[in-house]
């Protein structure tokens, strides 16, 4: 198990990593951080929403946006509202196996909105990012350190600031938060994506 330095660490490279192992560092701490857990049902930062909630809807998306682009099968995620956790473990473990997989990994996806891409570059883009963000959701949630790493926090509020529109025109967002003149990068990148980056429970 490694310590609380060394996963900062790991989690400080993401940028610098191949895509399996970003999504290695990212789904190792979203694992550490729903090991944590003690209350399923208490509230996150999005409202709608609560830690159960959180993981559900990882476990829920993922399988029908991967598998359904490229005909690769996944564990569906109907089991996350009894047991988040296996529910969890088991995407986890299968996204795994696809990225460790050469052949599984370059399986074309295609999908109207997002085109055609090996399935490890959709992963990549679409699953890591997601454990990341929503990692500090649970985080939030539970009172635990999210262990984020800012530099690929700033990439990506960079890169969505720049398609601000079509962000929030996809509904998959919430309406932007204020933040105070001081506010760190990772406040203004969670308030861009409608939390309130100082909300607690």
């Amino acid at each position: 198990r490694l310590t609380t330095r060394q996963r900062r660490a790991v989690m400080e490279g993401l940028g610098a990593m191949s895509p399996a192992q970003r999504y290695a560092a990212a789904a190792d701490n979203f694992t550490r951080l729903v090991g944590g857990v003690s209350d399923w049902d208490g509230p996150s930062p999005v409202k709608e929403w609560t830690a159960r909630e959180v993981v559900g809807h990882l476990v829920t998306w993922v399988p029908g946006m991967i598998g359904g682009g490229s005909g690769l099968e996944f564990p569906s995620g109907e089991g996350a509202p009894a047991d988040p956790v296996a529910a969890w473990r088991a995407l986890d473990e299968r996204l795994r196996e696809v990225l460790a997989d050469e052949e599984l990994a370059v399986t074309v996806h295609s999908n109207p909105h997002t085109g055609q891409a090996p399935v490890a570059q959709v992963i990549d883009g679409y699953v890591t990012p997601d454990l990341v963000f929503h990692g500090w959701d649970l985080a939030r949630a539970s009172g635990q350190d999210p262990e984020l790493d800012e530099d690929y926090i700033a990439g990506a509020y960079a890169g969505m600031t720049g398609m601000a529109d079509m962000i929030r025109g996809s509904g998959q967002f919430g309406v932007q938060q204020d933040v105070p003149a001081d506010a760190s990068v990772v406040e203004k990148f969670f308030a861009f994506i409608g939390r309130d980056p100082r909300w607690t429970p």
